[in-house]
């Protein structure tokens, strides 16, 4: 599931308290909910709210100005917004630039490999399945998602009902648990992928049975020579605590050959610095990628010990 922090468009999220008007729409939108009955829906559809309960408890799906004078959807939970789409044209396009910089994996395609088959772990609001297989139409993607409320809420609120018309069996949706699946197809014969996203958290933490050095030797099985493994990384602190995305570092370099990590900038919505970090053993300095290019350099300092599997 995806996270990210708003920063204009979300105050809660950034640990700001929200206005009394939007204190008093989360707090009746949670009393209504106890109540039942008419009266919540009468009032969630007047305020463009949904409160919708999952297996990690309450989530809120509702309207927020993207400040520029247009409207995003969000799914919040846990105090932080998990997922965002636009409402027109552009509801295929994503909001948050960390998902847009998932398609920077496509810049490490060359004569000798190409990304073909995907697997995303974390769908939540299926921003980036939506925007990436309409870039790519020959492309191949698994989502797994561990809540099924989570997924009936994207068909509902977030398209991906009309994401799965269009795109027929290039889109296959699995409800399980991230690491489960991975281990399964580590182990399995069953045919690779040239690309595994991770972007899961449980509202504002990381889900850390996939940032494990046994996770990330898992991952690496499920990929074809040369694939790529990328993660959305959040620092805290307002940037300033970058200590889980030295342990992620830390835990792909038990396996992998190359490690970048590329800030993404957020010029719409703010909150906290999310970095994208790629692994793989393709050599892509050598071949001059703008993936490369772009990545934070870092000394052999850097990276903590990894995390491990209890």
């Amino acid at each position: 599931m995806a996270h990210r922090k708003l920063g204009r468009a979300n105050a809660i999220a950034n640990g700001r308290p929200l206005p009394a008007g939007a204190q008093f729409a989360l707090g009746l939108g949670v009393g209504v909910l106890a109540m039942g009955g008419m009266l919540a829906a009468r009032w969630a559809q007047r305020s463009d709210l949904h409160v919708c309960l999952t297996s990690s408890g309450l989530a809120f799906v509702r309207n927020v100005p993207d400040g520029k004078g247009g409207i995003v959807r969000v799914l919040q939970q846990g105090g932080v917004f998990q997922s965002a789409t636009y409402l027109d044209e552009r509801r295929f396009y994503p909001p948050f630039a960390y998902l847009r910089a998932f398609e920077r994996a496509f810049e490490a395609e060359t004569e000798g490999f190409s990304i073909r088959r995907a697997l995303m772990i974390g769908g939540g609001g299926f921003a980036w399945p939506k925007w990436t297989l309409a870039r790519h139409p020959e492309l191949k993607l698994d989502v797994v998602e561990v809540d099924s409320a989570i997924v009936r809420i994207a068909r509902r609120h977030f398209f991906l009902d009309e994401l799965e018309t269009q795109c027929g069996d290039r889109l296959r949706t699995f409800c399980a648990d991230g690491r489960a699946f991975l281990d399964n197809v580590a182990h399995s014969s069953s045919s690779r992928y040239d690309l595994v996203v991770n972007d899961t958290f449980t509202g504002a933490n990381p889900v850390r049975a996939l940032a494990t050095a046994e996770a990330a030797r898992a991952a690496k099985r499920t990929l074809n020579p040369g694939g790529l493994y990328a993660a959305n990384v959040v620092s805290h602190a307002e940037g300033s605590d970058v200590t889980f995305l030295r342990q992620a570092v830390g835990a792909l370099r038990t396996v992998f050959a190359c490690i970048f990590v590329v800030p993404c900038a957020d010029e719409d919505f703010g909150g906290e610095d999310n970095y994208l970090v790629v692994a793989t053993d393709h050599n892509l300095t050598a071949e001059g990628c703008p993936l490369a290019a772009d990545a934070i350099p870092f000394d052999e300092d850097f990276p903590l010990p990894p995390l491990h599997d209890a």
